[in-house]
């Protein structure tokens, strides 16, 4: 359908515009009427004191029998008439927002008759006088339940109001007219209509405060697959459930099938509502949003509203307006009486050059392919498109949806007056990272690479193979299917063992760099819980908050959470087999990068080893290795008496690389409190206290002719 020419929208507006006057000029037919009849009933019209006191010849024509009031004929005519006129705009193709109202809430005649009442005072200040006076009652300006039906000429007693403005009734459910003052009797309770109403019927569109407060813009992403979505939405939507993978975008899904209907999306991002927000309110609000533009809601993640109960998230599960929930875990029936549509949301596989490409929006690149320089991050396309979030006055928002990886690089670069680079895209690729696992786990930016690593070839072999499978699992399993239908789990889990100090961290650290993500290092102090159950939830929430991040996650002393099952002696044997089984299961769902590292590769479960991508041992440094991590440790910075010799030391002291840091800094911290260079006495007396600590002997046959430096030591 083409659009509307401006001549045709103007004259939409102002016909708009004619018609709601008109609808509002019966209104005050209907007040002349009703107030004539009271001036002519009203036994003392000189009363100075009326409205502030009830005369006796007041109270006896209220017990008086009531008389109802004959009908007003001009109000009658005049509805006729301006319906006459509304039926012709409307056949020129004109858009009368009262009409659309109507037919969008399902509204019959007296419901407008109802929102139409409630709205005079607020279109013209006339009608707050004449209501006070309708009420006998001046401070009373809006009207109230008693006095519509009076003016539409029905019986209070009659049960009308109470179906039309209960809970459940079309005006009340859909928040077009609030009935306030509830502590008073129901037929003087005030009606109102909300602003946002008022606003649409007047032709304005701009939204609830609240709603702008959680909306944001997301374009539209059509992956393979999308046209089943597509199809439900054109065919009879009501709620759909979207889950979505690690690097999928349900909302962008959602929004691209909205437009694939034809209608506009609402989209809402359930993590902005705060603790003291009412879920069932906003809910309403909306929904009402959505019904007046005609716009599909697309709200999530969903699990921002588990933790309020079920209701919260049937607010929104059950609301009459079309709507597309989204979130990473499966639709639990609880959460609606309806029954939805579901769907799955992939991440992009080939469309990410694409992507990338109109995320960049022309920067220069200088010969630099964006998809291929990202593989490794799982980014939905709202991360990597160029836009920035918008409120719909075109603002930039306090709190947006999501930051955007390619604006983020973008503004680097344009920064530097240069152009995009590699690092500025991994730079924006790591803002996305949510900062809810830093306060499960401790956050580590790599500063080291392969060149500070000193391992045997085969090991550094084997970490290169794993930096390769890390960055190149979405496109080998994702875009190439290369496991069939295993390839649905794309976790990736390495085991580095060896002894304390041979490099099982730093190589981690290493692995996180060479992808250009940060490592997260888990603490098990805040994991491991005595109370039964406590530890499987602390686990849970790191795996999913570590699912959400692009980041490498690193389980330190991996023996103390994966340890062997055992013979179950009693219930406390129960319990921690059934952690084991359950640390193992979470384990093989996990569907980023974990590696495990412990000092005990026999103290693993037998069953963990299967669902082990790559295990790696780390052996004890050799001589050679040993005189390299001497000399690395020691530095090119600090001063060196020329007395030390490393071929002794790397020849005579059978020591990780862990210990060789502790002693070349414990004898930099000698020699920097005498003020001289580091000499070879610093050392030995460094090793003979790391020895020491480690529980060894100090012997003459070891330390050879230094052994005599250590007397007094």
């Amino acid at each position: 359908m083409s659009a509307p020419s401006a001549r045709v929208v103007g004259s939409s507006r102002e016909a708009s515009l004619v018609h709601l006057l008109g609808r509002l000029e019966v209104v005050t037919s209907r007040v002349r009427a009703a107030t004539e009849w009271r001036r002519g009933s009203d036994p003392d019209p000189l009363d100075r004191f009326k409205g502030l006191h009830i005369s006796a010849t007041r109270v006896e024509q209220l017990l008086a029998p009531q008389t109802p009031r004959p009908p007003d004929p001009a109000s009658a005519a005049t509805l006729k008439r301006i319906e006459r006129e509304a039926d012709a705009a409307e056949g020129q193709g004109c858009d009368l927002r009262l009409r659309r109202l109507a037919r969008t809430f399902d509204l019959d005649d007296l419901d407008i008759e109802l929102l139409l009442i409630a709205l005079a005072p607020d279109l013209d200040e006339r009608f707050e006088r004449l209501y006070g006076y309708l009420h006998d009652d001046v401070s009373r300006r809006r009207a109230s339940i008693g006095l519509w039906l009076e003016l539409c000429g029905l019986e209070p007693a009659g049960g009308v109001a109470w179906a039309r403005l209960a809970p459940q009734g079309r005006l009340s459910a859909a928040r077009l007219v609030l009935v306030e003052e509830p502590d008073r009797p129901f037929l003087t309770r005030a009606l109102r209509v909300p602003d946002r109403v008022a606003a649409f019927v007047l032709g304005n569109d701009e939204p609830d405060a609240q709603v702008a407060t959680l909306a944001y813009e997301c374009e539209g992403f059509r992956p393979a697959g999308a046209d089943v979505l597509e199809r439900w939405m054109q065919g009879n939507p009501g709620l759909a459930y979207v889950r979505e993978r690690p690097g999928a975008s349900a909302a962008s899904l959602a929004v691209a099938a909205a437009q694939a209907a034809g209608r506009p999306a609402l989209t809402i991002d359930l993590r902005r509502i705060r603790a003291e927000d009412d879920p069932a309110a906003l809910a309403a609000a909306i929904t009402r949003e959505a019904m007046l533009t005609g716009a599909v809601v697309v709200a999530g993640p969903l699990d921002a509203l588990l933790g309020r109960g079920i209701p919260a998230v049937q607010a929104f599960a059950e609301s009459p307006a079309t709507v597309v929930l989204c979130g990473t875990g499966n639709w639990d029936p609880v959460w609606s009486r309806r029954v939805p549509f579901l769907s799955d949301a992939q991440p992009p596989s080939a469309e990410r050059a694409q992507l990338w490409e109109s995320g960049i929006d022309g920067a220069g690149l200088g010969g630099l392919d964006p998809a291929a320089a990202t593989v490794q991050f799982r980014l939905s396309p709202e991360q990597i498109k160029l836009l920035v979030p918008t409120d719909f006055n075109g603002t930039v928002p306090e709190l947006s949806a999501c930051h955007h990886t390619a604006r983020r690089a973008r503004l680097q670069a344009e920064a530097t007056g240069r152009p995009v680079e590699l690092e500025d895209l991994r730079a924006g690729a790591r803002a996305q990272n949510a900062a809810g696992l830093e306060r499960l786990a401790r956050r580590i930016e790599p500063a080291v690479g392969f060149e500070d690593l000193v391992l045997a070839a085969d090991v550094l072999e084997q970490l290169r193979e794993l930096t390769v499978r890390a960055r190149q699992r979405e496109r080998v399993l994702g875009e190439w299917q290369m496991a069939g239908a295993a390839s649905r789990r794309r976790g990736l889990t390495a085991l580095f063992a060896g002894a304390s100090g041979t490099g099982k961290t730093m190589a981690a650290e290493v692995v996180a760099g060479e992808m250009a993500l940060d490592l997260y290092v888990v603490d098990l102090a805040s994991v491991v819980d005595k109370y039964v159950g406590e530890t499987e939830k602390n686990l849970d929430r790191i795996f999913v908050e570590a699912e959400s991040v692009n980041g490498v996650l690193l389980f330190d002393e991996a023996d103390a959470l994966f340890g062997k099952r055992s013979e179950v002696a009693d219930a406390h044997d129960r319990y921690a087999n059934v952690e084991i089984a359950y640390l193992l299961q979470r384990m093989e769902m996990f569907e980023g990068i974990a590696i495990l590292a412990t000092n005990l590769r026999s103290n693993l479960d037998e069953a963990f080893a299967r669902r082990l991508d790559t295990l790696i041992d780390f052996p004890e440094p050799e001589e050679t290795d040993r005189l390299r991590l001497w000399d690395r440790c020691l530095g090119t910075a600090a001063p060196r008496a020329g007395d030390i010799d490393l071929a002794f030391l790397a020849r005579a002291f059978k020591l990780s690389g862990g210990n060789i840091r502790n002693i070349a800094v414990a004898a930099g911290y000698y020699a920097a409190e005498a003020e001289r260079p580091i000499t070879m006495r610093d050392l030995v007396r460094a090793t003979q206290r790391e020895y020491r600590k480690l529980g060894h002997m100090v012997v003459e046959s070891e330390f050879g002719e230094h052994y005599a430096a250590l007397a007094g030591h």
